[in-house]
């Protein structure tokens, strides 16, 4: 799939939480709250050991979980979290050589755009669907009602900076897919083992 005709998958849900976790318990202790919660799609980022083997765990402890890798920088990383078990790949930007990974991709690859040159970048490409990081600091939902006008086709997965309330104001717009954020289960919230409020904030997310 790569790069091509990922509008349907990358809407399949309209909130994915951003997990980095800390130890593989950790992340699989988190991960099983949000899926019990409602959110059944989320993305474990690469910037921290736990990573991929947390990836490998899920797959293995909640197979109805469509589990995905984020942060990913190189096509070496993509190889890797797909031989982890990932079933998407998410990167918060783009290279010439991610960009050729992603193309000859056989799972779906969510791309980073941060200005519009690069989504017409991908656009030349016959991609249509990307992530758009960090969105609040590049402008958020004024930022995507502009590029509505030019960029029809366009569609785009917001993350960076979204809280509750603005994943609201996103979801609203008609070239937001979906958004994914931190805030469901923060770095905070997760150290002080705060799983009740990490439980409300899914169930939330999972109703907008």
């Amino acid at each position: 799939m790569g790069l091509r005709e990922n509008e349907g998958y990358f809407s399949q849900a309209r909130v994915v939480p951003v997990l980095t976790p800390a130890s593989v318990a950790s992340g699989v202790a988190v991960s099983r709250v949000l899926f019990d919660a409602g959110l059944r799609m989320q993305e474990i980022t690469l910037r921290t050991a736990a990573g991929l083997d947390t990836i490998a765990a899920l797959k293995q402890q909640i197979p109805e979980l469509i589990v995905g890798a984020g942060s990913v920088l190189t096509p070496e990383m993509g190889g890797l979290a797909i031989r982890a078990g990932a079933r998407f790949l998410v990167s918060p930007g783009t290279t010439e050589a991610l960009l050729q990974f992603a193309e000859n991709c056989a799972l779906p690859f969510l791309p980073g755009v941060a200005i519009v040159s690069e989504m017409m970048h991908l656009q030349a490409l016959g991609c249509t669907t990307a992530k758009l990081f960090p969105a609040e600091p590049l402008g958020g939902v004024a930022f995507l009602r502009s590029v509505a006008g030019p960029l029809p086709s366009m569609r785009f997965c917001p993350t960076g900076g979204i809280n509750a309330e603005l994943a609201r104001e996103y979801l609203q717009l008609p070239n937001v897919l979906s958004v994914g954020g931190t805030w469901i289960a923060s770095n905070k919230l997760v150290a002080e083992n705060r799983f009740e409020d990490i439980r409300r904030l899914a169930e939330q997310a999972a109703a907008l």
